[in-house]
This record gives C-alpha cells, structure tokens and sequence, in this order.
C-alpha cells in the first residue's frame, strides 16, 4: 500500500515537471525522520534548481499549489530550504489496506503464490506488460559434494531461497538450481582418501554411502587428506591430476568412487536444507557439461572469438588463459587486483584450461553460463533424482537418457542471479567477461553476483560446539572455520543444537501440548532463529553466530517476530470467547481516531503495516533481504509498543475496540506474511 502511493506521487511529480519546466526528472522519495512530517519528501526541486537557476523553495512552492490532487495523497507542503514533504489520505490508506477481509487476503495470496510457483501461465506482471518477460534463474547452495554442510553453506542456502521467495512474490517466473561440482578438486581429495590413504574398495565406500552420517565421515576424510598432502606437495600434485583426469573422462575406479561420494553427499544435503525449508528444482551437475560437450562447444566458442589464448611461455605455458584485468582507480594511481599469490607473474590472465588438459572450476562456469542465457546451442538430458526429502520433487542433470517427463529447464533466463561467497568474486567477474568477450554484454550485465561475507562462530559457541581454542583465539571478536581443516558447525548439528535448546523451553512453558506439537513448535522457533540470524545481517558483513543471540526472544531476532505474531492470535482467541471482536468500524471513526496526537501513535502502526511492498522493493532493488528482516522486525517492535499503550479487549468505546482489533488483524497479516517471505513460520504458541 505504501509503494503503491510513493509510485503514484512519483508519477504525478514528475509529470507536472516535466509539463510546467519542460524538464525530465527522476523523482527521488524520502521517508521522513517524523510522522508530523508527513509519509514521504521528496528533495526534486534542490536539483530542478540548478537547471532552472532559481531558488528551490520558489519552485517548491509552485509546485505544491500546482500539483492538484493526486490520489490517496492528502496534500503536499513544502519544508525547510525547498523540500516537498507529502501527506497521506490517513482514512483512504486504511480502507485501501483493509477494503478485503484478512481471510480473503490470505487466500488471494495463497492463491497467487501457488500459481507462480507451479508456473502456469503468464504472470499478472506479464499480462500487463502484454508479452513475456523470462525466466529468472536462482543458483544457490552449491555446496562441494564431499562433506557435510556448514554454516557458511546455510548463509548461502537461505539467502539464495529468501530471493527465490521475494522475487515469486512480485510475479517473477523463478527457476531454482544448484550446482553440483561433482568432478571438482574436493571431490578428488575425498577419493583419494577413500582408495590411497584407507584402501578401500569401490564397493566398500558404496556400502559406507549408505550408513547414516556418511557425510559426517567424509567431512573427517577431507581433513585428513588435507593434512596428507601438505606431507608431500609432488605428491598431492601428481595424486590430484590423476585422479581429475579419471573423474572427468569418467573412467575406472576413481570415477566410479566419485559418483558414489557425490550422489551420497548431495542427498544428505537435500536433507539437511529441508529442515530449514529450503529446496530445489534443478540439480545441475557439472559432470554432464564434460559429458554432453558443454564443455567443448564452450572451448570452441572461445578460441574462435579469441577470447583465450594459450600461453607459451612462463608458469602458465601450455594452459588456456583468458587475457583480462580489473583495474581499481584510486586517484591517479591504477592497481592490478592480484586473484591469488601463485599467479603473480600472470595476474591479468586466468587459466581457463590447465596445462595438464583438464578444464577449471571457471571454465565450466562459463559454459553453465552461457546454457543459462540459452547461447549454447545445447541442452541438458534430465532424470528425477532419487530419495529426494519427503513433499520434494526435485530434477537432476544426467548422462544418461532424457525422461520425456521432465520440465523444460532450458528455457533462457533473462537474469541469473548466482548466489556465491565473496571470496569468489573475481572468479565470477571472469564469468562476466568471457559472455562479453563472446559478445553476450547484455547477458553479462544480468549475470548477478549475489556475494556474502563468511561466517564465524563466537568464541564462546566455539566452545559450547566443543572446540578447544587457544587464549588468542579466546579473546577475538570471532573463530573462523575451516573445512580444509575440519573445523566448523555442520549445519546438522547446529539445528540440532537449536531444536534440543528450544524444544526444552517449549515444554517448561507450555507442558499441556502434545509431545509431536512441542516438537514442531520447537522446530518451527530453531528455524526462525537461525534463518533470521543470517538474514538480518546485510550481505557485506561478517557474521559471528551465537546460540544465545539468535535464540533470544528479546531483541533483533526471529523468535521476537514469531512471538508478536503468537501474541495477536492469543488476543484474536480471547477477543472472540469473549464477544469483544464484534463491531463495525466506520470511515467517520476511523478519521477520528487517526487524528491527534494518539492518533499519530496509530497511524504510525498502519503505516509501517502497509509498508511491506516498499520493503519487498528495497530488497530487490539492493539485492539485500536484510531489508525485509529488518521491516518485520520494526512491525513486530511497533506492534508490541502499540499492545502495551493500549488495552484492546477491555476498550470500553465500541468503535475505538473494534478499530483496535482489525488494525490488530491487518498487522497480524502482514507480519506473517513478511516471515513467510523469510522462509519462517509463526507458530501458534511459543
């Protein structure tokens, strides 16, 4: 509602500049810092200056006498040195946010979110748009298939799905995959493990595949391997390319390991993410861009237009390269940004193709890239993958022969969004520029980096997880993990930890449910716990979890926003034993009570209420959920203030009551709906 109204103020705006001063002018919008300053501010007339060279308060002044009504806008004044300050019709907004029941409006949007999801047909974007606007890709999770996932992975997980969510729910057709690097370096150490450090046979590590915690032993392995290489560089070298080589031309027993290693691995994630409500449609895996020749038409592609060259000389002779360089100017000085220590002799070129033969992480990423926007010429043969969690369908790459049942996967994208660590960032800028190298600089423009800072543990849950830290270690702001070394908070042990921690405080409060309920209940607070942790953080910071912080019910977390929601469904319940929520409210008293000063305190309620589109908007615009986490908290914060200055049952003014209690049910709506798009739910009791 209150975008709705900043997008019809904007148009008006700029319409009657553009007709009066013959200028075009984007209309920037400003939030006030106070309500008595009305809903939005707009500083146009400071720029409009300049052009014109006259005084901005003159302008200012010619404009809001001339403007003329603009819908559910009351009027607009002018403030300070030429601000346009605007005031919104406080009585038309609540009919306009409340003209549906909040059954009807749950229903409207279970409705809506059902059909996008299903994809059926074109969007109510679309239509309006009269044509087609194209799929928009999400990649995310994309964790190594050779250990369990960590915390880091979860960050990813949950920025990656939030997007997915906040996106399906302004119309877009999203499409969500995740990469399966299941030919890559890890993988290799792992079977390395399995056949050289442990000896065992390929048909005993399909029998361990099937144990349970599989992923846990493999996270053990990894750390070991690490350890065995750094005992023998030639050695690891030489191990390595072996092994690669199998894998990818998927010959003999190392590729024989590795399949079983990855498929294991990846179902024990698809595990793992469905506890927090995370899942997929496709499983994209990189052995079928070898296998199926992505791979080679890609390599062709970028020989032909000279975008790789092979060097002949120096420490990269006989690899392909990509001559590129990113260049930060920083006053009169240029800085070559460096992508690692060992390429300093070659830091403009990166190796798309290793001497040895065997294709890099990037190189696959480009074809991947390029299948994405549909400039390959390729497509992929699709199975459904098997022992997927319970209620999940999910589609998988393969070698093998196409099922005719399958989606049409291959549609191109009209954006990508890659949902990758920060640390890899220059990886995916080389992404970026091979598709412009090929002449693709519209699809590199919409090849979007979705980056995240790491994620570390606080010393003290460090040592709640039982890690033993040194006295430095102690005093730092945070630990680092590292899964090279083993050392991290497996995603599964974290929720389990969550769930043990919640579940207790469940039943010392609420000891009549059912042990099934206090279960889900309890699942339901971890969920949301953890999700809003990792949520309200935007995504250039570093984050230091903690079991205390996140679990908190006081305070910027999750379990603060289910609650506010679990509060209103008490007063809701008690409301109608009682018969208090009968009462019709009329426009008459709704424009009473809204003014004055207690007026203001309400007002601010529905606003901030209404204002979840503007917040959805905020979130895309800067690729940064934060904004939502951060808008449902505010509502939640606002709720609890406005239950505590107001006695809503006991109101002895039948009109005011019945007011109280559909703004009551329209914040209810709303927050809800806000945490749905944060992948948590409200439970009915905490």
């Amino acid at each position: 509602m209150y975008q709705t109204l900043m997008n019809q103020l904007r148009e008006a705006l700029a319409g009657y500049i553009r007709e009066k001063y013959g200028v075009e002018l984007a209309i920037v919008l400003e939030r006030p810092p106070k309500i008595e300053m009305g809903e939005a501010a707009s500083p146009a007339c400071f720029e409009l200056a300049k052009r014109l060279k006259r005084a901005p308060r003159q302008i200012a002044q010619e404009i809001a006498n001339g403007l003329g009504k603009v819908e559910g806008i009351a009027r607009v004044e002018v403030a300070g040195g030429g601000y346009l300050n605007a005031y919104f019709d406080r009585g038309a907004f609540w009919e306009g946010a409340t003209q549906e029941s909040i059954e009807e409006k749950k229903e409207k949007t279970q409705r809506k979110d059902s059909e996008i999801a299903e994809k059926s047909g074109k969007t109510q974007r679309e239509e309006a748009a009269g044509g087609r606007l194209g799929k928009v890709i999400v990649e995310h999770t994309s964790i190594n298939p050779n250990k369990a996932a960590h915390i880091g992975h979860v960050r990813n997980a949950v920025l990656g799905d939030t997007m997915v969510r906040i996106l399906r729910h302004v119309g877009n057709r999203v499409q969500i995959q995740n990469y399966i690097d299941n030919t890559g370096v890890q993988v290799a150490d792992v079977v390395i493990g399995f056949l050289h450090m442990e000896q065992r046979t390929p048909i005993g590590v399909k029998m361990m595949s099937q144990e349970p915690k599989f992923d846990y032993y493999c996270w053990d392995l990894y750390a070991k391997a690490t350890s065995f290489f750094a005992e023998d560089k030639a050695r690891a070298e030489k191990l390595r390319g072996e092994t690669l080589r199998a894998i990818e031309e998927g010959k003999g027993e190392d590729a024989e390991v590795a399949q079983v290693v990855a498929d294991a691995i990846v179902g024990c994630h698809l595990r793992t993410m469905a506890r927090l409500g995370i899942g997929y449609e496709l499983l994209a895996r990189e052995s079928e861009i070898l296998h199926l020749h992505f791979w080679d038409a890609a390599f062709a592609m970028l020989k032909k237009s000279g975008a790789i060259q092979l060097a002949t000389g120096g420490k990269m002779a006989g690899c392909w390269v990509m001559p590129w360089e990113e260049e930060v100017k920083e006053g009169k000085e240029v800085k070559i940004k460096e992508e690692a220590a060992e390429e300093e002799e070659n830091t403009q070129d990166k190796i798309i193709v290793r001497s040895n033969g065997t294709v890099t992480y990037v190189g696959k990423d480009i074809a991947y890239q390029l299948w994405k926007f549909g400039l390959l010429g390729k497509d992929f043969r699709y199975r459904k993958w098997p022992n997927t969690p319970e209620g999940q369908t999910v589609w998988a790459t393969t070698s093998e022969a196409n099922d005719p049942a399958a989606p049409h996967f291959g549609e191109p994208a009209s954006s990508v969004y890659n949902v990758i660590d920060a640390r890899q960032a220059y990886l995916q800028k080389v992404v970026a520029a091979g598709l412009r190298a090929l002449g693709h600089a519209r699809e590199a423009e919409h090849s979007i980096h979705l980056s995240y800072e790491i994620v570390a543990l606080t010393p003290r849950c460090a040592a709640e997880m039982g890690y033993e830290l040194t006295p430095e270690e102690a005093r730092k702001p945070y630990v680092e993990v590292s899964g090279r070394k083993g050392f991290g908070v497996k995603a599964d042990d974290l929720l389990d930890k969550l769930e043990a921690a919640t579940i207790e405080e469940v039943r010392q409060r609420h000891a009549e449910m059912k042990a099934e309920e206090q279960k889900l209940t309890a699942h339901a607070i971890a969920v949301g716990a953890l999700r809003f942790f990792l949520l309200k953080f935007t995504r250039n910071a570093i984050i230091a979890f903690d079991f205390k912080d996140a679990l908190s019910f006081e305070g910027e977390t999750g379990p603060y926003c289910q609650y506010a929601v679990v509060r209103i469904r008490g007063i809701r319940r008690k409301g109608k034993e009682s018969g208090a929520t009968d009462g019709v409210v009329t426009k008459e008293s709704v424009s009473q009570l809204l003014g004055g000063v207690e007026g203001n305190s309400l007002w601010e309620l529905l606003v901030t209420a209404g204002s979840l589109d503007y917040a959805v908007d905020a979130a895309i615009a800067t690729q940064e959920p934060a904004f939502l986490a951060k808008y449902a908290f505010q509502l939640a914060q606002a709720f609890n203030n406005f239950y505590h200055k107001h006695h809503i049952l006991s109101e002895a003014d039948e009109q005011k009551r019945a007011f109280l209690l559909r703004l009551t049910e329209w914040v209810e709506a709303q927050l809800v709906k806000a945490l749905s798009l944060l992948g948590i739910e409200a439970p009915e009791k905490m």
